[in-house]
């Protein structure tokens, strides 16, 4: 079975930072991109960034961009979220997300961790 394991939520002040972290385990032939989002109250996911398995990022707004960093492992099964100058209005759970192969599989699936709070004070 495919597993995401997720650490590095919490409360900080504003103008902390924190660091997510997203391991996937299992039966993998490759893994290929990795994605954090973000899940407001009341309100549906949302793409914060995006890493492929050659290294690119992608970021969803420039204001992301600029405080937060999407970096993953030389072995590409660990993902992190490095969050810099937070805000309250980052307050939400975030999901790490792994696009894989499975061996014995045909396509590849995406799946998803199980979800960390971030809450950063005013």
């Amino acid at each position: 079975q495919v597993q995401l394991v997720e650490s590095g939520g919490g409360l900080v002040p504003a103008g902390g930072s924190l660091r997510l972290a997203c391991t996937v385990s299992g039966p993998l032939k490759s893994i290929n991109r990795m994605s954090w989002f973000r899940q407001f109250p009341r309100k549906g996911r949302e793409l914060v960034a995006h890493i492929t398995s050659d290294g690119v990022t992608t970021y969803a707004t420039d204001s992301l961009k600029e405080r937060f960093t999407i970096a993953r492992d030389s072995a590409e099964s660990t993902g992190y979220l490095q969050m810099n100058s937070l805000k309250p209005e980052d307050t939400a759970v975030y999901y790490c997300n792994f696009v894989v192969e499975v061996i014995g599989n045909k396509w590849e699936h995406d799946y998803w961790g199980q979800g960390t709070q971030v809450t950063v004070s005013s």
